[in-house]
């Protein structure tokens, strides 16, 4: 079955990339899970308007790109926590670029610059 994805990919590296995180809910779960492992209800609480549907969909499909992790515990109510593996991580200078991308656009444009999460200077650890 991993032969039948990666012959799915396409032969440029930059649309693979695209294939991968190209969803704009998947670019967030990336930029949370960075900060650490995180439970389904956080992350959906974090990103927003994601619908529980949508949100399962995206981390059903980043786990089966081995991007991420899902631990279920069995416990009632379930608890089910979703951590970055190591490829999934090696995805951050990517989304650090976009950050300092999306911050020069917007200043560029006079909007005042954001500050980063808190967590993130955990994440930048990494």
């Amino acid at each position: 079955m991993e032969q039948e994805r990666m012959q799915e990919l396409p032969a440029c590296p930059v649309e693979t990339t695209l294939t991968l995180i190209s969803d704009k809910w998947k670019v967030l779960i990336l930029r949370d899970l960075l900060q650490g492992t995180k439970r389904f209800g956080e992350l959906k609480k974090s990103i927003g308007h994601v619908t529980q549907k949508v949100l399962t969909a995206q981390l059903r499909e980043m786990e089966a790109s081995g991007l991420l992790t899902r631990k279920v515990y069995a416990e009632v109510p379930p608890r089910v926590e979703y951590t970055l593996t190591e490829l999934g991580y090696s995805l951050k200078p990517i989304l650090d670029a976009m950050w300092t991308w999306g911050e020069a656009y917007k200043s560029s444009r006079g909007a005042a610059p954001a500050q980063p999460p808190a967590e993130t200077e955990a994440a930048d650890a990494l």
